[in-house]
């Protein structure tokens, strides 16, 4: 019973408000939920300017019908409008909620969050890091920002609008500095080091068109031939080095730059002024101050010398030049060595004493023909010398002997070739046989001797006295003994039992054969 009344009396209240437009507005007015923005607040009267009656979805054209810019950035699918998918179909009022108040934020932004890729203007390179309020200003609308280069940067332009408007044909947000201008496209193509010059280097103006395009344009204050070689630098230079001269000294001259000097810079021979000078293009007339031989090798430096090689190393050969070919040791050693004079004026002996009569250990004991003994290759290795070829050959343990065992000096002559000479010292008899240790020795081996007492002395061993060793009767020097006469007695008187009562001729009873066995007495 109830709903049916709720719904008479909403049927008369369409109707009464259908057929009174007045009467309707001043119903809504009094159903209003609250004041709206400011910048709406002369629609509070009017309704329907916002909405339709029983239509809500009809809203949303009637905020299009009013806002046409925003209207015409969703139709073109352009601007923050434009380019939200849900913009489409949802209904601003989604997001600009009214009726609380006039100071009611209406616009919903939060710049900390703001995506601004959902504009006509992304931000990119140093964009990104630009304050808002940079570039839109406090008294328009967002939309209404400049999205070209000058719109913002008109006051900070350095080329004084003689560049055009269109700035990104050389400059790009991500560095305003590296520009991307092709040269190319000019008449003055840049290259080799122009290609890393900066623009202000030849542009100092920074206004660009017609600047110098010679070289000598730009480089007089650094020209350092001070215009002395003339203002066409590119006969000698070019772009990509200039230090590096296309001039060819071997093309354009008739002086070959070779070895080092292809090494040299041109103020190192030429003066102030290279295209007048008369180059004497002998050695000496650059090089007679460091000349090493003082002029003792006369001016003719390119007998030995070549700039091509090393100066330090001479290309004279002196086995091919000369009569003297240098072998062995000779090859390392320096021409001053030698060369001691100048070599045109005074000529050199080429026999061994003429240089080293002053090393010469033999002291000339062995005379001045060096290359008998020795060559070259080795000085101290003696090649040809033969021991045995001269009086005292060398036997035995001799051959094994190291040299200064027996030669004390090297004056070899000298050395005395007696035994007891070298052998005194290690004499085992004590001197007590002479020095011809030889009648007894040989150089083979000292402790293997070939004495034969019977045959080399008046007093032959017979029976015991065959197995005696020498040293039970040599008690005494060999010339004491030999002054003896022989008897038993001046051996064996010491231990004669009979006390010399039977006189010293032992050899009437006894025989050498045993000292026990006595003969009978004939």
């Amino acid at each position: 019973m109830q709903l049916a009344r709720a719904l008479l009396l909403g049927l008369m209240m369409i109707g009464f408000l259908t057929s009174h437009d007045s009467a309707a507005q001043d119903i809504e007015s009094l159903v209003m939920p609250g004041e709206l923005v400011t910048g709406h607040a002369d629609l509070e009267s009017e309704c329907s300017s916002c909405h339709k009656m029983f239509d809500k979805k009809g809203q949303r054209q009637l905020c299009l019908d009013c806002h046409e810019d925003v209207a015409e950035d969703v139709a073109q699918n352009r601007g923050f409008h434009g380019q939200r998918v849900e913009v489409q179909t949802d209904q601003c009022a989604s997001c600009h909620d009214e009726h609380h108040g006039r100071d009611a934020p209406i616009v919903i932004l939060d710049e900390a969050t703001f995506d601004h890729r959902f504009t006509d203007f992304e931000l990119t390179g140093s964009h990104k890091e630009a304050d808002c309020e940079g570039c839109h200003a406090p008294d328009l609308k967002r939309r209404e920002a400049p999205s070209t280069c000058v719109g913002c940067h008109k006051d900070d332009e350095p080329h004084q609008d003689r560049m055009g408007t269109d700035c990104t044909t050389c400059h790009q947000p991500t560095e305003w500095l590296e520009a991307k201008f092709d040269h190319t496209t000019t008449d003055y193509p840049l290259l080799g080091k122009h290609l890393e010059a900066a623009c202000l280097d030849c542009h100092e103006d920074r206004t660009f068109p017609d600047p110098p395009t010679t070289c000598f344009g730009c480089h007089e204050e650094d020209d350092a031939h001070d215009g002395r070689s003339g203002n066409d630098c590119a006969l000698c230079h070019n772009p990509s080095d200039w230090h590096d001269s296309s001039f060819d000294h071997s093309r354009d001259t008739d002086f070959d730059l070779l070895g080092r000097h292809a090494e040299l810079i041109c103020s190192d021979c030429h003066s102030e002024n290279p295209f007048e000078d008369e180059m004497d293009k002998s050695c000496v007339s650059c090089h007679l101050e460091d000349d090493a031989h003082e002029m003792h090798r006369g001016d003719q430096c390119d007998t030995c010398h070549s700039s091509s090689v090393a100066w330090d190393k001479p290309i004279f050969d002196h086995d091919r030049d000369t009569e003297y070919k240098l072998l062995g040791g000779h090859k390392l050693v320096a021409c001053n060595d030698c060369h001691v004079e100048p070599i045109f004026e005074v000529e050199l002996t080429t026999t061994c004493e003429s240089c080293h009569l002053d090393d010469d250990v033999h002291k000339q004991s062995l005379g001045t023909q060096c290359e008998n003994c020795h060559t070259e290759v080795n000085w101290q290795d003696p090649l040809f010398f033969d021991h045995d070829l001269c009086p005292f050959p060398l036997l035995g343990a001799h051959d094994e002997a190291e040299c200064e065992n027996c030669h004390e000096t090297q004056e070899y002559r000298d050395t005395v070739t007696t035994c007891v000479t070298c052998h005194a010292e290690d004499d085992p008899h004590g001197g007590n046989f002479d020095d011809q240790c030889g009648a007894c020795h040989n150089p083979v081996a000292w402790d293997i001797w070939t004495f034969d007492h019977d045959l080399q002395t008046d007093f032959p061993l017979t029976g015991a006295h065959v197995n005696v060793a020498c040293d039970d009767c040599h008690r005494s020097s060999l010339a004491k003994m030999k002054s003896t006469n022989g008897s038993c007695g001046d051996c064996h008187r010491s231990n004669d039992v009979h006390d010399g009562e039977f006189g010293p001729d032992c050899g009437r009873c006894h025989s050498a054969d045993s000292f026990t066995e006595v003969r009978s007495i004939q």
